[in-house]
């Protein structure tokens, strides 16, 4: 497949909010070091950001010309290698912070955390370029697919809450094990999640049908709905975590609801349209009132008459 001419907007874009958080990430990596060490890490990082910045080169060039088109290839790849990168980077981090309690000051934390929400969901949503998809016409299936974009931003931001548990505190209660499984769980999630979503994307292609893409809300309903409840909750009972976001656990609960309901009436619609030659009639009927009626001066086409039929021949 000949991708068309990469488009510049996105491609700048997209460069400046994955360069922005890795540039953040170099600093508070810098300063937690002291001493030679600093200059090493200093080196260590510089080098790191030339080899990124050589591979993201010609990524990001070929994210910007899938853009128009439905396939979202190459977009997973850049999310998989920016995610994969920055998770290793903020793993060192939140080493330093534990080593050294003092090593950032409260501000600084909050700052981390804040940069990593409008970032990470960012380039998530950057990447979908749902504006950029010319061939989701109607109003209702953009603002259909804008609002599981939505979802998918807070599912997101909901990782990175548990993540920021880790590092925020000055002083945590969590033993060891419970921190990596914690921070290692997310970051498994943060890779494989978001690109399942952009694939379901791709998988559709130009006939993007919204109410058929289920395999993220499966997915995200018990690996993020309810084993975050459970991390939470175990977080508050056995090691009196204070700081657990309990906004997030009723995001989850009514995510849970929201998500069941929507599966039942799924099902509900399946049943009614059981043969694969009635399949089509659910989006036919959902989008019957996009559909402009025939005036009296539209020519509908007409068979032959048998009359018609014989003068001809």
């Amino acid at each position: 497949m000949v991708l068309p001419p990469p488009d510049k907007r996105h491609v700048c874009l997209t460069t400046i909010v994955i360069m922005t958080s890795m540039a953040f990430m170099d600093a508070y990596l810098v300063e937690q070091n002291q001493g030679p060490r600093k200059i090493g890490v200093c080196i260590i990082v510089l080098v790191g950001d030339v080899c990124f910045l050589i591979v993201l080169r010609y990524v990001a060039v070929w994210v910007g010309a899938e853009v128009r088109t439905a396939r979202r290839g190459y977009a997973m790849i850049l999310w998989f290698l920016y995610i994969f990168v920055l998770e290793i980077k903020l793993y060192f981090v939140f080493q330093n912070c534990k080593a050294d309690k003092k090593s950032l000051e409260t501000v600084a934390r909050k700052a981390l955390t804040l940069l990593l929400s409008v970032c990470v969901p960012g380039l998530y949503l950057v990447l979908v370029a749902l504006d950029s998809m010319e061939y989701v016409r109607t109003f209702r299936k953009k603002e259909d697919m804008r609002s599981r974009l939505f979802w998918v931003a807070l599912d997101l931001l909901d990782l990175l809450d548990i993540q920021a548990n880790l590092w925020e505190p000055q002083r945590t209660g969590l033993p060891i094990w419970a921190e990596g499984l914690m921070f290692f769980y997310c970051y498994i999630l943060l890779l494989i999640l978001p690109c399942v979503s952009l694939s379901e994307i791709s998988m559709q292609g130009e006939h993007m049908s919204p109410q058929k893409m289920m395999l993220y809300p499966v997915l995200s309903l018990v690996t993020i709905n309810v084993v975050t409840i459970l991390i939470r909750g175990v977080n508050m009972v056995l090691f009196q975590d204070s700081r657990v976001s309990t906004i997030f656990v009723g995001k989850n609960v009514v995510a849970i609801a929201t998500k069941a309901s929507t599966f039942l009436e799924y099902r509900r619609q399946v049943k009614e349209f059981p043969h694969p030659q009635n399949a089509m009639a659910l989006e036919l009927q959902q989008n019957s009132h996009t559909q402009p009626l025939p005036n009296a001066n539209t020519s509908l086409p007409h068979e032959p008459s048998p009359v018609q039929e014989v003068i001809d021949t």
